[in-house]
């Protein structure tokens, strides 16, 4: 449970109808598998002790002995295992039977849970045995043990403070008020549902909405379990589609088969996320205890370090689906051409002035540039595309600027820096031998006043390319390419710049040819900011090499800052996601590079021109980030010291 990490698994038993002994067997049986794979949290279906398809049996005297009996054998067998488990049953209180979930751990039972919503429509026939759970928590007795049964029950665990557990029964969540909603509002974070949920055609796509959309409303894991094999095909097929989600994102899924649906649900950042959203409802404790008879039951968990068998993907920034990747960049280039268009009419701007260096950053602020003034109806020669040359500069990515702005219609001008750098740094004292921070950042600045200068003269606006990775580290020269009239790229990071050129790349292979071999060879050129001399005419200065690998970085920032993620669980998330690709002590090394560079480059991010928001993660100080310039790494490095 490290890290918020909690094991969780939808189990569907083969079982036999009416048959309880057997279903007993069958369900101890996948328990005790669950708790062999880790698995600390088990949902298993609705009365998967009787099955769900018995019919008038439910009234049988025999057959609810027999469940309870079933739930003894249950307890007994699984009194050793440490795991969370939820199980259905009929259990009859007070001349009422109920569909109950019995919430079970070490052969106790913690509370009975009972379905609040009893379909009667169509082929369910529910409230012809069973009576909807009642107003107030009751105490019963069963198997021996006075245990709670009611709706308003949570279950928390003593040892991860983040792991509540609420519990309710397959209709409940077709309700139009489901139980869930009260039960995550007052704390819980990973729903269980006990389901029979029969399969017909289309239904498999409405359950998944349902129990995905659930999950992102209620900011909260949930783990379904359907019923599968064995039940009665007289005339309903069930086929165990068992589901868990996360905060509105499929984590595991499983049809058509009997046994264990297994992944993880990181309770802590559900938690972070409850936190950070000011409008979730937060109640004191006691006075919700009065008010909706709220009770609650504790359990406890040994300590142990999950295992991670859910997918984490590198590329936070970036859908891996094709298809979803590009309907990603369509939306974010129209996003931030939105932003730029506004920008430009308010301004009564006459034309768009970009940088162009023939690398990716310029690039796609051009490319934005083109789809703005598209949407103005106004021609692309309102775009004066600026390539200026000096002492880094090379043949290559020269050449890519002058035909990218060519391709695109846009007028090109061409100034070379060198002669006014030279004779900067002659004012200053600056050796041209002597290649520091000064060496390269007089050249930037110098770029920024001729863009701007450009501007004034036309009566235009410079529209900046640097983006969020950069604005990240700190790479970018303050008051040089640091700063623009509005920045399109603000918040698009490196990782999904390159793919945002390489779709309109793609889009462009057939109705422009042209324009799509310069921006594949744009792709193809290494990331500079090409302000050391060339050598043999080649790029000499490789950011990678410099500050580290953009992926990483791009990783670092998204669970660092989107998610508040600590450094160790940032760092165990990387192990998982690129071990194949970078070794421990490599993925180590670069994030506290970028630890370091945050912490001090915040100077550079507090005062940033305006530019649009179009991702999850933004550094704007007007937006999302709010951070002093003089904050300390210490307490983030120090507990990356100790992982060495």
């Amino acid at each position: 449970m490290r890290d918020g990490f909690v094991k969780v698994a939808a189990g569907t038993p083969s079982i036999r109808v009416a048959d309880c002994r057997y279903n007993a067997e069958s369900c101890f049986t996948l328990m005790r598998e669950a708790d062999r794979q880790g698995v600390r949290v088990l949902v298993l279906p609705e009365l998967c002790l009787t099955g769900y398809t018995c019919g008038d049996l439910f009234l049988q005297e025999t057959l609810l002995r027999g469940a309870e009996e079933a739930l003894s054998t249950v307890l007994e067998a699984t009194k050793h295992l440490d795991m969370v488990t939820a199980l259905g049953l009929p259990v009859r209180f007070e001349n009422k039977l109920y569909n109950c979930a019995a919430v079970i751990q070490k052969g106790v039972i913690l509370g009975l849970v009972p379905k609040t919503h009893l379909p009667n429509y169509g082929e369910f026939y529910e409230a012809r045995w069973f009576a909807p759970g009642p107003a107030e928590t009751r105490q019963v007795t069963l198997c021996g043990q006075s245990v709670p049964l009611g709706s308003r029950q949570l279950f928390f665990c003593q040892d991860l403070p983040e792991l509540v557990l609420g519990v309710e029964l397959c209709e409940d969540l077709w309700a139009v008020e489901p139980p869930s909603t009260r039960l995550a509002a007052l704390g819980a974070t990973l729903i269980l549902n006990l389901s029979a949920s029969d399969e017909v055609v289309g239904k498999a796509d409405y359950r998944r909405a349902l129990v995905t959309g659930q999950s992102a409303r209620l900011v909260c894991g949930y783990v379904y379990a359907d019923a599968g094999e064995g039940e009665s095909t007289t005339d309903l097929v069930f086929t165990g589609h068992n589901l868990i989600a996360e905060n509105g994102a499929l984590l595991s899924e499983r049809r058509f088969a009997s046994g264990l649906t297994i992944s993880e649900v990181d309770v802590a950042r559900l938690a972070y996320e409850r936190r950070r959203m000011n409008t979730y409802p937060s109640r004191d404790g006691r006075e919700d205890a009065l008010l909706h008879g709220l009770w609650r039951t504790g359990f406890s968990l040994e300590s142990a370090t999950t295992t991670l068998t859910r997918y984490v993907s590198p590329t936070p920034f970036v859908p891996e689906d094709a298809a979803d990747r590009a309907e990603r960049c369509e939306e974010i280039l129209k996003v931030a051409a939105l932003g730029l268009k506004k920008r430009l009419e308010h301004t009564h701007a006459a034309a768009a002035v970009v940088g162009l260096s023939g690398g990716l950053d310029s690039t796609l602020a051009v490319l934005i540039t083109a789809v703005a003034m598209g949407l103005l109806d106004r021609p692309a020669s309102d775009i004066i595309a600026v390539t200026m040359p000096c002492f880094g500069t090379t043949d290559r990515t020269k050449s890519n600027a002058v035909l990218l702005a060519e391709r695109l219609g846009c007028t090109l001008k061409t100034i070379d820096i060198s002669e006014a750098v030279r004779r900067h740094f002659k004012d200053i004292g600056q050796s041209m031998s002597d290649h520091d921070v000064t060496f390269e950042n007089g050249q930037a600045r110098e770029r920024t006043q001729v863009l701007m200068d450009v501007a004034n003269q036309c009566g235009g606006l410079v529209v900046g390319t640097g983006d969020l990775s950069e604005l990240a580290l700190g790479w970018a020269t303050y008051n040089g390419d640091h700063m623009s009239m509005y920045g399109v790229n603000a918040s698009i990071p490196k990782t999904l710049v390159r793919h945002l050129v390489g779709y309109v790349c793609g889009d462009k292979a057939e109705s422009e040819p042209e324009l799509s071999h310069v921006l594949a060879d744009i792709l193809d050129t290494p990331v500079s900011p090409e302000l050391l001399p060339a050598v043999n005419g080649q790029i000499s200065q490789k950011t990678e090499d410099l500050v580290g690998p953009y992926e990483l970085h791009d990783f670092f920032l998204y669970y660092a800052i989107r998610w508040a993620f600590p450094p160790r669980k940032v760092l165990r998330l990387a192990e998982h996601a690129f071990g194949r690709t970078y070794d421990r002590s490599t993925i180590l090394k670069w994030e506290k590079t970028f630890y370091r560079r945050f912490f001090t480059q915040q100077f550079k991010r507090s005062c940033l021109p305006d530019g649009p928001k179009v991702g999850s993660v933004t550094l704007s100080p007007r937006g999302d980030w709010r951070m002093p310039s003089d904050a300390v790494a210490a307490l983030w490095l120090d507990e990356l010291e100790g992982l060495e």
